[in-house]
This record gives structure tokens, sequence and C-alpha cells, in this order.
């Protein structure tokens, strides 16, 4: 295979492109100009694996007229045949074109009439490779789109078709006899040694405590000690980070980038020297534990958390306000011919049947489902006012200030009214209440109120 590609090319892209030595020469081998090519060609591999780059750069080397045609700059599939034919205008030189110019009109909706048109803009040519670079991501693609262009190399003569892709399913092309090239997924070693290739400074940004770094400080920007840092660092964070949420190259290499800075500050600082990792891992070890940083956010955690405990406070509702919300989750849940049984204060007469006995209750055919889990239904203010005179513990009397805080809950949407009537605190007014059963049951808690006795069934 390599006998294709002069040594210095080979080290030159191997230079471009680390850690993909096999892609290259395979991909070098079917290409090149002096080889016959197969009419279609698949690269596939997961996503910042290297293909679309490799694929480029390649065709760049052996000297063969390509054209790349990206799948997601283009809305539809009339979009694409139609951007696929200027594409191929523009990489073929000024005298073929001239040649077929006025056999190419400008519209192309069909992957038969792009067939005809690429036959008539090749004719003459030697080689042309057209690539459709994430072709399986489409947008508005039939499922006949990606066998018909695997078959235009068998109808255009001289014609390659480079099909990048992320995950090929089986027999998707309805064709056989298909090359793939797979691009595997960097692994530590590789991921390593690419972000090692470039690392980044120790003192380039020195913090606002840190001194001015003189050319006769003992912490001087010295590339060595950032190369012989960096490598180590980056290792640290693929082990801990990197292995479970960020294994593409370009993830790893933004969250490496994100901790930079953090983990150097005691370099920068003066307390530790360049060398001193082990004391810097135990220094920094909580930079390794939070995953905070795995997801990329424009707001700064402090400002998030300083949002999170506003937004938690929003809801400390006053005393009666919590009970006039159990109330209302009571009367949502539970059916109200079961309020007597619930809320009345008087002891609990037995029934009696016929001959003596306690009378025993009719055991139901059908399975019940809890009413926690369904819905919940409309009540009438006035109810809810009963039932919250009768869960208080202590007396009050009624005031305008419990239907002050009626207005309060419907304002905070705690409470939505179903019926709509002219003065919405009128007593027949229904409600619903908008909260779950969790929220309900730590407000409870705070009361030392015990909301599951009243709840029924």
């Amino acid at each position: 295979m390599s006998a294709l590609l002069p040594h210095e090319l080979l080290v030159t892209l191997n230079q471009h492109l680390p850690c993909r030595e096999l892609q290259i020469r395979q991909l070098a081998t079917l290409l090149h100009p002096s080889v016959p090519s197969p009419s279609t060609l698949v690269v596939h591999g997961l996503e910042a694996t290297g293909k679309s780059l490799a694929v480029e750069k390649v065709l760049e080397a052996i000297d063969v007229p390509h054209a790349i045609v990206r799948s997601l700059e283009c809305i539809t599939t009339r979009h694409l045949l139609e951007r696929t034919i200027a594409a191929c205008k523009e990489s073929i030189p000024q005298d073929v074109e001239d040649e077929g110019n006025g056999l190419l009109p400008g519209s192309c909706e069909t992957v038969s009439v792009l067939a005809v048109r690429l036959k008539c803009l090749l004719a003459g040519r030697d080689k042309f490779v057209l690539v459709l670079d994430g072709i399986d991501r489409q947008r508005e693609a039939p499922p006949t789109l990606l066998p018909a262009l695997a078959r235009l190399g068998e109808i255009v003569p001289n014609l390659t078709v480079v099909l990048i892709i992320t995950l090929p399913r089986t027999g998707f092309l309805h064709t056989a006899g298909v090359p793939y090239i797979h691009f595997p997924p960097y692994n530590r070693s590789e991921s390593v040694a690419i972000l090692s290739r470039s690392p980044l400074s120790i003192f380039s940004s020195p913090g606002p405590e840190c001194s001015a770094v003189g050319p006769e400080s003992p912490y001087a920007d010295d590339e060595d000690d950032s190369a012989w840092l960096w490598s180590r660092f980056c290792a640290a964070v693929w082990d801990s980070l990197a292995k479970g949420g960020a294994r593409d190259i370009l993830s790893f290499e933004s969250v490496c980038h994100r901790l930079w800075k953090p983990f150097v500050r005691p370099v920068q600082d003066g307390a530790y020297g360049t060398r001193d990792f082990s004391k810097l891992m135990v220094r920094n070890r909580t930079l390794f534990q939070s995953e905070n940083v795995l997801l990329e956010s424009i707001v700064p955690l402090a400002a998030a958390e300083a949002n999170t405990s506003i937004v938690k406070g929003t809801h400390e509702l006053p005393y009666y306000s919590k009970f006039l919300l159990f109330a209302a989750y009571l009367a949502s849940y539970n059916p109200a011919r079961q309020d007597q049984v619930f809320f009345m204060k008087m002891s609990e007469k037995k029934r009696r049947k016929k001959g003596g006995g306690t009378a025993v209750g009719r055991v139901s055919k059908h399975r019940k489902i809890q009413r926690k889990l369904l819905g919940p239904q409309a009540f009438v203010l006035e109810r809810v006012l009963a039932i919250f005179h009768a869960i208080l513990p202590q007396q009050i009397i009624p005031t305008a200030d419990i239907m002050t805080q009626v207005a309060t809950l419907a304002s905070l949407r705690l409470l939505v009214r179903t019926s709509g009537t002219a003065d919405p605190l009128e007593a027949q007014t229904k409600w619903r209440v908008n909260v779950g059963w969790e929220y309900v049951l730590q407000l409870a808690r705070t009361v030392r109120f015990d909301i599951e006795v009243y709840l029924a069934e």
C-alpha cells in the first residue's frame, strides 16, 4: 500500500492526522489516480474520529479532482442534488466545463437527473471523486436516496462516490461488494498523544494574585515543563472524567482546556513547582470529582446555584397558605362523599347489620388505582375552606386574609381556576390543584402535618 504514496507525503499526512496511518494508506490505495477505484466507497465511524479531514487531505495529497458536499448544509434533497452539480462544476477545469455547460440547466430534482448531468459534465475525464459528507443525516431524505447515490458510480464512467456516514446499517445500500473503511474512536493513549502535540502554557494566563513572571523567576514559562505537566494532566482528566463522559476527542479537549487554568493556579501563585504533579493532584482533587465541567454553559456555576436557591425560596409559603394548599390537594384527590369520614371531628357510629355483629365491607372485584396516580379533580372553593378549617390544629376566625391567601396561591399558579365566573373568589367557583404529591409531602413535613392520614386510597 505504501508504494503508491511517497514516504515524505505519508509522513506529512501522519503529522496532520495522527493515529490514522492505516486509514490513510487504505484511502490512498483505493482512490489513487494510477489504479482503478471502486464505484462506491463507504467511510464510517463515530463523531470526531477524523473521517472528513482524512478524506479531504488524502484527496489533496494524491491530486485527484474531487468535490466535497456536506449534507448538513443542505436543507432538502433537491438542495443536496443541485449543490452536488454546482460543486462538481467548480472542481472541473474551465475548458471541460465550457464543453458541457449548455447541457446543465440549474434545477435537479431527482437522482436520475443528477446521473444524466454528471455523465455530461464528466465526459472525457479520467477519474473524479464525489464525497458526500454526513449523507446519513440528510434532512427530508427518502429511503431510496442512499442506494441511488451508491449506484451513481455504476452509471457514470470514471466516477467514485465516497459516502461518509456515522453508523452503517446492515444492507442499507442494497448492494454487495462495497468496500468499507472504519475509523475507530481514539483510545486513551491516542487521545492523550493528540492533545500532547499542542500543550497549553502554564503561565499564559496568570491569576490576579500572581506577580509578574520575569525571565529570572524560578517559575518562568518553560515549554518542556508545560509539555511534561500537560501530558500527565490530560491522562488524569481521561481517567477521572473523559473516560465515561467525554469519549470523543473534541469533548476531551474542551474539558482539559476548562480545567487547566484552575489546575495550574497553585503553580502560578508560587505554591508548587512545575514538576510537582502529585501535589497538584492532591490539591485539586475536587476538580476531578465534579461532573459539572462536562456540561457546557455560558452561566457561571455560582450564578446558577444562586438562581436555584432563589427559585427554591420562592415557594416558602406562609403558615396558613400551606394548609390551604393541603386542603386543595385533598379536595382534588379525595372523593367528596368521603369528606365526612376524614374531616368530621365527632365519633363515628358503627353500622350494624341484621343479626348483630359488625358489617363487613364488600370486596371489590376490580383492582383499584391509587388516586395519587390519577389526575387532580375540580372542586369548589366552599369545600376547600371547609377542609381547611377541619385540618387546622387550632381554630381561627374566617377573615378576608384567608381569601387573600387563596388569591396568592392562584397568582403563583399553585391553584388553577377551571370555571369562569365574574368573581374568582366566589364560593361556587371551581378550582384545581397544580402541584404534585412529592411537593405536597415535602411541604407537609415542614409543618409536621401528616397528610397521608387524610388521603383516600
